[in-house]
């Protein structure tokens, strides 16, 4: 069995020395080669991105490792959406997960069925997470509140300083979609349309 052993620690002054100490220890125990370390320092739980992380799931991606080894889950993700992707990632790749910590082993029939249960508590947490939404928006329709963030208002300063940039351009410059910007147009066009008008029929 080729293992990977992913350590983290959420700060630069904590040192990953403890966690690897006891996963070196059970690698040896398992009579495993001497396993590729995969340490991320001073990065949060809650960031998906990792750069050690991406390294071991690239790794098992190339399918050059077999099995990982972590201290805790919580070292792997703090969030149970990510956590979960990447274990099911790891399971499609055929590649096994162990968790000291919990005492989860994947490469067993009973670590498989505890991952599925988790599975199905984040697929619970998610729908009772919908229904709180869609109670939240039907209870603010039925007040008449305005859903959705408030539309943002081109100012005639703005059109004047964008007025010789294409629709695209000025829309990142204003940092809106083009369809705003050629309503603001469209409005102050008509605008100045009905002005020019009021003018000229005064002086009839």
């Amino acid at each position: 069995m080729r293992a990977a052993i992913y350590v983290r620690v959420s700060t630069l002054d904590q040192n990953v020395d403890n966690q690897l100490d006891e996963l070196k220890k059970y690698v040896q125990l398992r009579g495993w080669p001497e396993a590729v370390v995969y340490a991320d320092h001073g990065v949060s739980g809650s960031k998906d991105r990792r750069p050690a992380l991406d390294d071991l799931l690239k790794a098992a991606r190339r399918r050059d490792i077999d099995v990982v080894v972590c201290w805790r889950l919580d070292r792997l993700g703090r969030s149970l959406r990510h956590l979960l992707n990447v274990l099911q990632e790891l399971e499609a790749l055929g590649v096994g997960f162990i968790s000291l910590g919990e005492g989860l082993d994947l490469t067993t029939p009973g670590g498989r069925l505890h991952m599925h249960l988790l599975g199905a508590f984040a697929e619970f947490e998610r729908c009772r997470i919908q229904e709180r939404v869609r109670a939240g928006l039907a209870r603010a329709r039925r007040a008449g509140k305005r859903l959705g963030r408030p539309p943002r208002r081109i100012t005639s300063r703005e059109l004047q300083l964008t007025r010789d940039l294409s629709l695209r351009a000025a829309a990142r410059e204003l940092g809106v979609s083009s369809t705003h910007v050629h309503r603001a147009r469209r409005a102050a066009a008509e605008r100045s349309a009905t002005s020019s008008n009021s003018d000229g029929a005064e002086h009839v």
